[in-house]
C-alpha cells in the first residue's frame, strides 16, 4: 500500500511543528541543582510540580560540593544545599546569592560508627580518621563538635570521601567514623545498625539549609526564581503536616523503606523561614567556624551572602 501527502498538508503539518517547536523555545526553563530525597522529592510529593509555568530541569548530585561546583560553571541556576557547604562555596567566589532558607533542628547530620566501635564520645575521637566530603555539613559537625569538647581540630583526620565511598570505607574500617546528613544517617542507623556519636542538635549546626541562585539568574529570572522558592515553602509546610504520606511517596523515589524515610524526615523536620537577623547571625556563626578551621582563608561578611528580596514567597 502506498500513500500520498499532498503539499498543502505537508505545509500545514511543517507549519504546526516549527509552531511547537517556537513555543518550547519560548518556554522559561530553570535548572535546579539538588541532592538524593531533596527539593524534587519534596516538591513532587505536594504536587507543587504540577502545571508550573516553566520547564523546569532537575540534576541530582551526590553532594553538595559536585552540586555547587555546578552552580558555579553555570551547569545550572540555582542550587538546593546546606548551610555549611554553601558557605564554603559563597565564601570562595560563586557568583550567587542566596534566595531562600529552611531550619530544621540540624539533627539529620551526625558522626556515625560501626555498632562494636570503641568510640562513643566525642572525646574517643582523637586519632580518628573520619570520612565525610570537604566543606560539607558534615565537616562542619566534627569541627563543632570538636571545638565544643575544648579538642583541637588536629585531634582528628579526614578523608574527603562522597558519601557512597564513605560508607563503603566505614563497612571496610578504612575509616573510624563517618559524618554524614540525611537519608544517609537514617539508612546507617535502621539498615546497618550503625551508632550516633554525636548529632548536629542541641545548638552544634544551625539546621539551615538553602536555595543559592546565580546573580545572572535573579537579574534576568525572577519570577521564576520567586515561583520556585513559594512553591519549596508550601511543599515543606505540607510535608510537616502530612508525614506517613510523605515518606511513603520519598521512599519509592527514593528506593529506602518506608521507616528509614519516616526516620530520615522526622529526625529533622525542615521548614521555610525568612532571612532575618537571626538567620544571618547563625551564617555568621558557620562561617566564622569554618574561617577558624581555616577551610575559609579569610573572614566574610555573610550579609553579603544574601538576597531578601524574596521573602515574601516564604508565606509566614
Amino acid at each position: 500500500m502506498s500513500f500520498r501527502v499532498s503539499r498543502r498538508g505537508a505545509i500545514a503539518g511543517a507549519v504546526a511543528i516549527a509552531t511547537i517547536g517556537r513555543a518550547e523555545a519560548a518556554t522559561p526553563v530553570l535548572r535546579l541543582g539538588d541532592q538524593k530525597g531533596g527539593l524534587e522529592a519534596l516538591l513532587r510529593a505536594a504536587a507543587e510540580l504540577e502545571a508550573l509555568p516553566y520547564r523546569l530541569e532537575i540534576a541530582q548530585f551526590p553532594a553538595a560540593a559536585p552540586l555547587l561546583e555546578a552552580l558555579n560553571a553555570g551547569a545550572i541556576d540555582i542550587a538546593w544545599a546546606g548551610d555549611a557547604p554553601t558557605t564554603f562555596a559563597l565564601a570562595n567566589g560563586i557568583p550567587a546569592h542566596i534566595v531562600s532558607a529552611h531550619r530544621s533542628n540540624g539533627a539529620g547530620t551526625a558522626l556515625l560508627v560501626p555498632p562494636d566501635s570503641p568510640v562513643r564520645t566525642v572525646a574517643d575521637l582523637k586519632g580518628r580518621q573520619i570520612g565525610t566530603s570537604r566543606g560539607s555539613i558534615g565537616q562542619a559537625l566534627v569541627i563543632a563538635a570538636l571545638r565544643a569538647n575544648k579538642l583541637p581540630q588536629d585531634a582528628v583526620r579526614f578523608a574527603y570521601l562522597l558519601p557512597a565511598d564513605a560508607k563503603a570505607a566505614l563497612e571496610s574500617g578504612s575509616i573510624d567514623v563517618w559524618a554524614s546528613w540525611g537519608v544517609f544517617v537514617a539508612q546507617a542507623v535502621l539498615v546497618d545498625h550503625d551508632r550516633v556519636v554525636v548529632d548536629g542538635s542541641h545548638g552544634l549546626l544551625s539546621g539551615l539549609g538553602y536555595l543559592s541562585a546565580l546573580d545572572t539568574v535573579i537579574a534576568g529570572q525572577r519570577p521564576l526564581v520567586h515561583d520556585l522558592v513559594g512553591r519549596a515553602a508550601r511543599a515543606a509546610r505540607w510535608a510537616s503536616a502530612n508525614v506517613d504520606a510523605y515518606a511513603r511517596y520519598w521512599s519509592g523515589l527514593v528506593g529506602v523503606s518506608f521507616e528509614v524515610a519516616r526516620l530520615s524526615f522526622t529526625t529533622a523536620p525542615a521548614l521555610a523561614v525568612p532571612i532575618d537577623a537571626r538567620v544571618v547571625a547563625d551564617q555568621q556563626g558557620t562561617a566564622d567556624l569554618y574561617t577558624g578551621a581555616g577551610l575559609i582563608a579569610h573572614p566574610v561578611d555573610v550579609r553579603d551572602f544574601f538576597d531578601t528580596s524574596f521573602n515574601d514567597a516564604v508565606g509566614v
